[in-house]
């Protein structure tokens, strides 16, 4: 029954032509609308909890314990939010849904402008988070194998270049996926993993215990650099939290009539899913900084060196993961290219378009994080002037410029914090993370 309506219902308002209709059958946020609520909630997990999950007591102990917590806290609010307001947005014009962010962006700013705000800061988003990945998936391969082989006594040094080749590996087969609901299998076993090693990290904390000379103090001895660390800090725990830029695009998955319509569903996926990640986040952030103080490394499996088995194996979870997570920011990039070859480059919509387009993309991936293996290090600079808008202040100027709420009025009040929050996250972060890349760029060495 439920299709019939909606079929109905879309006919009255779908003044699409048949060669559309076709074109969006196939594009692969469009193609296949029967996901389940709980779909939503695992692809959420897997966007929004990235490996960075590792440098969060590291972060913290930058921070300092007020400070910390305070912004763990208030990020967690802000970007649901956010979230919210994105949800809500999703379908404001009857019979319209905005499938893609740009596309919500264009309603708001204007079809040309729209396209120009919302397009180069997902991109850099979504490609950069797939980057990273790439090294994090490489990296996170790497320790496994010298952990399981290092008990042996019969280690071969293997180049992280290749451990990312062989990460890649598996994104030229999963990446011929068509869309969303196809890689719900892939998105769930994702979600599982990182609750998994979120638990594996803070569990072997806390019994370890606190260490004995532990130390809560900052760990920089000037001035400058206590601030500057508080402001790489500010920006690593910023990115724990961006999920935003695949929201629209996995709503778009879910079946809406005008009696239910999305964001039901939706809404209770992402609750679920900000449920998970509190409970990936805060224990990890607060035990970790708990047991070791500032002597922390930036990723705590690595102070938990024992015992190995199980280090191991959460360096195999974070592998497992970072698949996941690879595939569903992919998947809107995926979208935007096959749309340009199709809609405006009159291409025709077939597997081999798609097969070539999406092997040359993840081929690109691995390239870039083969040969810069330290882009984690850039992205918190670029990263900064595109997650934190996505993230934390664009859904609410849209939300202002749609709604127009009055002023003073509660959401007037509530989108302007946010607003600046996010502009002094934007402008702050990058700060911090420069700092970080002229530190480090003595270390870095291209191919590692």
């Amino acid at each position: 029954m439920g299709t019939e309506t909606n079929d109905n219902y879309s006919k009255k308002v779908d003044n699409r032509t048949e060669e559309e209709k076709k074109i969006d059958a196939w594009l692969p946020i469009t193609s296949s609308r029967n996901a389940k609520w709980w779909y939503s909630a695992f692809h959420n997990v897997t966007a929004m909890v990235g490996a960075g999950v590792l440098s969060l007591p590291y972060a913290m102990s930058e921070l300092g314990w007020g400070p910390g917590v305070a912004v763990m806290v208030i990020s967690w609010i802000v970007t649901l939010y956010t979230l919210w307001q994105m949800v809500e947005m999703h379908e404001m014009v009857p019979g319209k849904r905005f499938d893609r962010y740009h596309e919500l962006g264009q309603h708001a700013f204007g079809e040309k402008l729209g396209l120009y705000i919302v397009v180069p800061q997902q991109l850099v988003v979504e490609v950069g988070v797939d980057i990273v990945y790439m090294v994090t998936g490489g990296k996170s391969l790497q320790k496994f194998h010298y952990l399981v082989c290092k008990d042996k006594g019969n280690c071969k040094d293997i180049k992280l270049t290749y451990f990312i080749m062989i990460f890649a590996s598996v994104h030229f087969v999963l990446s011929h996926l068509p869309n969303f609901n196809s890689i719900s299998g892939v998105s769930l076993a994702a979600a599982v993993m990182s609750l998994s090693y979120s638990t594996i990290a803070w569990g072997a904390a806390l019994k370890k215990g606190v260490q004995p000379d532990v130390q809560y103090g900052y760990k920089a001895t000037t001035t400058a650099g206590t601030v500057f660390n508080f402001f790489s800090a500010l920006g690593d725990v910023a990115f724990a939290y961006a999920g935003h830029n695949v929201v629209l695009e996995i709503q778009a998955t879910i079946p809406s009539t005008p009696e239910k319509p999305s964001k039901g569903p939706m809404w209770r996926g992402v609750i679920v899913a900000y449920i998970v990640v509190a409970l990936c986040y805060f224990p990890v952030a607060f035990i970790g900084y708990w047991m070791y103080g500032n002597a922390v490394s930036d990723n705590i499996l690595i102070s938990l060196n024992k015992p190995t088995w199980l280090i191991a194996m959460a360096n195999l979870f974070v592998v497992v993961h970072v698949i996941g997570s690879y595939q569903i920011y992919a998947m809107p990039v995926f979208d935007m290219i096959e749309t340009v070859l199709v809609k405006k480059l009159r291409f025709k919509p077939t597997w081999y378009l798609r097969f070539i387009t999406r092997n040359t993309y993840v081929a690109f991936t691995m390239f870039v994080g083969m040969t810069f293996p330290f882009f984690g290090g850039l992205l918190g600079f670029f990263g900064g002037f595109a997650f934190a808008p996505t993230t934390y202040f664009l859904p609410c100027i849209m939300w202002l410029a749609i709604y127009k709420p009055r002023k003073f009025s509660l959401s007037w009040i509530a989108n302007w914090v946010c607003i600046v929050l996010g502009v002094l996250l934007m402008v702050i972060a990058p700060i911090g993370a420069l700092r970080q890349i002229i530190l480090n760029a003595k270390t870095y060495k291209f191919y590692s």
